[in-house]
């Protein structure tokens, strides 16, 4: 019976041996599990704001702009939002500040903000309205968007020439289909139309046609006769002064077509329906000077000329 007892005890220790030895492989077994999970999760939630990036089709939000700073932030009238721009994968959003104080922004630290080739955020011009009626002028800045929900380095130089280190993040993009329809409006008429796509035969128009740029002094006579032949449209410009001596489009050199009265030349119309950039060198001023312009030429005015 002794041995008996004997040997029960020593079982039962054996047994209570071999748990205790199997509890730490159990509570690290259960620990990489855990640790497993929260990598998922990790994961997962890593997924989750990727995906939700990749959702912002293009067109115009309305989203929430945070920063670090109280002096570095939106307008109140705009109540902490700016307009978020997204095309061709690319994200900007325009914020309003408070004052004019803030004068150059930078997408990255203040520290690269100050090398050699830094692409440095021009403001403009915006005008708020507050909740008494009350208007004010301020600067606002288009600012590149690298991820939504998700801080990035923006630097600011303020009057006194010091830049400042600030943490930003966007968030809850809302889509606003009118300014998204605006948008594409806008794209869709700033592509202009070529001459192919005006359908003409060959001869001779007029078109009403708009000159902008130099010191908004200086016009072209409107319409504007222009020559269709060949697939190939010609425009004649007439300046409203005598003392410009050539033209430049796309990288060609244009000289006038006539010696007396303002000055006139058959230059080629590459676009309508949009802004055409071309060059002209003037003599009034005491040394020649080219001043960049641009013309526009509406096609829906266009019609035959008289004979």
């Amino acid at each position: 019976m002794k041995k008996r007892h004997v040997n029960l005890l020593l079982a039962m220790v054996s047994a209570s041996a071999l748990m205790l030895g199997s509890m730490p492989v159990l509570a690290e077994s259960d620990s990489a599990k855990t640790e497993s999970s929260g990598d998922a999760e990790t994961a997962d939630d890593k997924d989750a704001s990727a995906d939700k990036e990749s959702t912002l089709e293009d067109g115009v939000y309305t989203a929430e702009f945070a920063t670090d700073s109280s002096m570095f932030h939106v307008n109140e009238a705009n109540d902490k939002k700016g307009e978020l721009t997204v095309k061709d994968g690319k994200m900007t959003i325009h914020v309003s500040l408070v004052s004019k104080k803030i004068v150059n922004l930078f997408a990255g630290t203040a520290e690269d903000a100050q090398k050699d080739g830094a692409e440095i955020i021009e403001p403009t011009t915006d005008t708020v309205k507050y909740s008494d009626g009350y208007t004010e002028e301020v600067y606002g800045f288009d600012i590149p968007v690298p991820a939504i929900d998700e801080e990035f380095d923006v630097a600011i130089l303020g009057e006194k020439g010091k830049w400042y280190d600030h943490k930003v993040s966007i968030k809850n993009p809302v889509k606003d289909d009118a300014a998204t329809e605006k948008a594409d409006d806008s794209d869709k008429k700033s592509d202009g139309k070529k001459l192919e796509d005006l359908k003409l035969e060959d001869g001779t128009y007029e078109t009403e046609v708009t000159l902008t740029g130099g010191t908004g002094k200086a016009t072209v006579e409107s319409p504007a006769k222009v020559e269709i032949k060949d697939k190939e449209a010609t425009a004649t410009i007439i300046w409203s002064s005598p003392n410009y001596d050539y033209m430049i489009v796309d990288g060609e050199k244009y000289e006038p077509v006539n010696k007396d009265g303002n000055s006139t030349f058959e230059i080629p119309v590459s676009v309508f329906d949009a802004e055409m950039e071309v060059t002209a060198d003037t003599v009034a001023m005491s040394t020649p000077h080219e001043i960049d312009y641009t013309l526009n030429f509406d096609s829906s005015s266009m019609k035959k000329a008289d004979k």
